[in-house]
């Protein structure tokens, strides 16, 4: 069969620089070097800035974002970390709760692109890690900008105060 290419979006423009906050999960990580360099380049690459924190797991990704959305002043999130199947049934915990959390921060407006890779062994990780390769960190860094440009296009008009001027008073 044969292969179907994907289309990429372009990359969103801003008249403001967006400020990102990339969580990550070292937890393997040549992995999460991988992921970092390809997202931190595609931030930079639509003239924007991140910082970068990490966490102990895949878990704990949502709910950094969530302490971030909440109390920090950022216009979006990317979410890296990997998830590599063991022998039990933890991996798709991991996968399923870390996946469902962040999708119901998006529901709140949190601009997030999920980066975790859910994988059934490290070759298949190593290939979607690398920036040169399918750069899944930089495809969740382009996700959370195009969601950030989408956000500040659909933003209310501010609303006026008073009476509006120039109408027919009687």
């Amino acid at each position: 069969m044969a292969s179907i290419s994907h289309y990429t979006l372009p990359r969103p423009v801003f008249t403001e620089p967006a400020k990102l906050l990339i969580v990550v999960s070292p937890y393997y990580k040549e992995i999460s070097e991988a992921q970092l360099a390809g997202a931190r380049a595609e931030i930079e690459a639509a003239g924007c800035t991140h910082e970068t924190v990490e966490v102990p797991g895949a878990l704990e990704i949502p709910t950094a974002i969530r302490i971030a959305y909440r109390q920090a002043d950022y216009d979006g999130f990317v979410a890296l970390g990997c998830v590599i199947r063991g022998e039990t049934t933890h991996y798709d915990t991991v996968c399923n709760d870390s996946s469902r959390a962040i999708q119901l921060l998006g529901l709140e407006g949190a601009c997030i692109g999920n980066g975790i890779l859910t994988v059934e062994n490290t070759e298949q990780a190593v290939v979607r890690a690398d920036a040169q390769g399918q750069n899944k960190g930089g495809g969740a860094a382009a996700a959370a900008l195009h969601l950030i440009a989408l956000t500040r296009q659909f933003k209310p008009a501010p609303k006026g105060i008073g009476f509006k001027a120039g109408g027919n008073a009687s």
